[in-house]
């Protein structure tokens, strides 16, 4: 009775014991086994470990993907239009030796503060380097990514590595949104101005081009219509003069006769002349000229 009593207590002890030195490693974790706080072994892959009991503890860490949002910052890009930024990063742990030397008991939340602080001044000095319109733009892929190449050596450094960085959400300050869209208003009115003026000189310069097309036009046609109205005359004349030299006679008659048609209008019927005067001869005289000699 006495060796029984004493057995199953030493037992009990044996028992507890080999069951504390055993541990289990998810495929979702990484193991460190510390004594008195130093690293005596790493567990990564998944399955059974062992370590001493009472003196060694197990420490265990996140294997897989992790996702860190950001506080809000506010960035100030070379144009001096302060924005609001909301990003996010996704790192993982590879390295548990550093991380644990660089963290120590602090665990994954003291990383993700450091994380933190490294990833805010990469984004604050990145989207300094460039214009607010770069920022606000759908095409920033390369500035996350420079905001991820910039942050990887600090994490390293942490036993982390950072995958992806990503602007979730770039907005103006909302005490500075009155002024911006002032400011915008006031630079399409001022595009719009420049526009208009370009218009209206280009329409000057279009009228005036046709005004001279119609100058030169006209200018032509009156030309052209001087030289057919000179020929006319020149035919007429021609005409005329055959006809004097092939009959003076009917000639003179023809001349009496407008002679007579131009004097002898309505108004202008009154005439004061001499008795004898040769331009009534047509009108005394069926012979006309012929009669008076």
């Amino acid at each position: 009775m006495k060796k029984s009593a004493f057995l199953l207590p030493a037992l009990a002890v044996v028992v507890i014991g080999a069951l504390s030195s055993v541990f289990i490693v998810d495929e979702r974790e990484k193991a460190l086994v510390l004594q008195f706080g130093q690293i005596v072994k790493v567990q990564e892959q998944p399955g059974l470990g062992f370590k001493l009991p009472l003196i060694q503890e197990v420490v265990r860490y996140d294997d897989r993907i992790l996702s860190r949002d950001l506080e809000p910052l506010e960035v100030t890009p070379s144009d001096d239009r302060r924005l609001v930024v909301d990003a996010f990063a996704r790192y993982r742990i590879t390295d548990v030796e550093q991380f644990r030397r660089a963290v120590g008991a602090g665990g994954e939340e003291a990383a993700a503060r450091r994380l933190d602080s490294i990833l805010r001044a990469e984004t604050r000095e990145v989207l300094g380097s460039v214009s607010s319109n770069d920022i606000l733009s759908v095409d920033r892929a390369a500035l996350m990514l420079r905001i991820r190449n910039s942050a990887i050596a600090e994490a390293n450094a942490l036993g982390l590595q950072v995958i992806d960085v990503r602007l979730k959400r770039t907005d103006l300050p909302t005490e500075n949104l009155n002024a911006t869209y002032e400011r915008m208003k006031a630079e399409r009115d001022r595009e719009a101005a420049d526009e208009k003026a370009r218009g209206e000189e280009a329409a000057q310069r279009i009228r005036a081009q046709a005004d001279r097309t119609v100058i030169e036009l006209v200018s032509d046609a009156e030309r052209q219509s001087q030289i057919i109205q000179g020929e006319a005359d020149a035919r007429r004349n021609a005409i005329f003069a055959d006809a004097f030299g092939a009959d003076p006679e009917f000639f003179e008659f023809y001349r009496s006769m407008t002679a007579y048609q131009r004097s002898l209008t309505p108004g202008n019927s009154t005439m004061v002349l001499s008795p004898d005067s040769e331009f009534f001869n047509y009108l005394k005289s069926d012979q006309g000229s012929a009669a008076s000699q």
